[in-house]
């Protein structure tokens, strides 16, 4: 190997030690730092003018809407490391059609990454993920995608969702009202919480269930 290709794979390296620090540093500082903003919520900004968004601590979100979007999204959120496996082979088993993603992984990408659909992005998160876990409370997860998840076009976050379909405070979203917006989150720009289709209430009903259910058998202990 030549001096050359040498310097070169030496700075190559470290380069990516450098990204790599700069990924933990970030990881550690949003531990107890609110992110200022994420690539979803600029560009919708870009697009549309502006945004709704008002960050709201876990104490001020009525706690059945935490329980509501896990009872959704991720239901044993608080019995894995990141990654739900017999979630993951349950998607391999219907050949991809249904989603694996746990809460874990999607603050991952709403907060460091990007949306879409990309092998470069999914590597990204599978690695950052587990630092996620490793350096963050459960509860500070379940706090973080609560405020950038995006629940209408242009609307992030529970308080100003909230405000935005129910003309009410976070803290005081019922279960009908918090299993509603659970019920938004996979697809927000066709779906209404305020004005929910019968297929959307369906769906609200079951999560209301799951929601008493994992507060019944402790799959909820790990964020309350």
């Amino acid at each position: 190997m030549s001096r050359i290709s040498k310097r070169i794979m030496r700075w190559a390296g470290l380069a990516l030690l450098a990204v790599f620090g700069l990924l933990v540093l970030l990881v550690l500082l949003f531990s107890f730092i609110n992110p200022p903003v994420t690539h979803t919520i600029w560009s919708e900004y870009r697009r549309l003018g502006a945004v709704e968004r008002d960050w709201v601590s876990l104490e001020d979100v009525a706690p059945v809407m935490a329980r509501s979007v896990v009872a959704a999204e991720d239901a044993n959120f608080c019995l894995h490391w990141g990654f739900d496996v017999n979630a993951i082979r349950a998607a391999i088993d219907e050949g991809g059609g249904r989603g694996a993603s746990t809460i874990s992984q999607q603050v991952v990408k709403n907060v460091f990454l990007w949306q879409g659909r990309s092998w470069p992005r999914k590597a990204l998160e599978t690695g950052i993920t587990p630092m996620v876990e490793l350096l963050w409370s459960k509860r500070r997860i379940i706090e973080v995608y609560l405020n950038v998840a995006e629940m209408d076009e242009g609307v992030f976050g529970v308080a100003a969702a909230s405000r935005h379909y129910f003309g009410v405070e976070p803290d005081k979203l019922s279960p009908v009202q918090a299993a509603r917006l659970a019920a938004v989150l996979p697809n927000p720009k066709e779906r209404s919480a305020s004005r929910p289709s019968g297929r959307l209430q369906k769906r609200a009903a079951s999560i209301m269930d799951g929601a008493a259910t994992i507060k019944a058998d402790g799959r909820a202990d790990c964020f309350e």
